[in-house]
């Protein structure tokens, strides 16, 4: 489970897999211009889209989190930001474009009485 503070970006843009932490950062840069040092994750998926990258940095260096499929391709999500929940139904292999999310309850605490 990731925090939901955390952000996930999608390049939407083919990347090839031999990349590693300078090129894929350099990634975040240029396509995405988003900072690949503010804790976010950083999602790329090669032209078959069988294979993906996780591109993090944790405060004391970087990560990478790769997976490689054997069998079909990953469903790349519309937006170029979603979810940790959509990043997870992505990578167990679920369309986002046919699936629909339901209305839940979200409990917003009442901060204008704390004194």
């Amino acid at each position: 489970m990731l925090p939901s503070l955390m952000r996930v970006f999608i390049c939407r843009e083919p990347t090839d897999m031999r990349k590693s932490f300078d090129g894929l950062s350099s990634q975040c840069r240029n396509v995405l211009g988003q900072d690949p040092a503010s804790g976010h994750l950083f999602v790329f998926f090669n032209r078959s889209r069988n294979q993906v990258r996780i591109l993090v940095w944790d405060r004391t260096g970087w990560a990478i989190w790769a997976k490689r499929l054997e069998q079909g391709r990953f469903q790349i999500a519309q937006n170029a930001e979603i979810g940790a929940s959509d990043l997870s139904l992505i990578l167990e292999g679920i369309d986002l474009t046919k699936a629909r999310r339901r209305k839940r309850f979200v409990h917003l605490p009442d901060l204008s009485n704390a004194a």
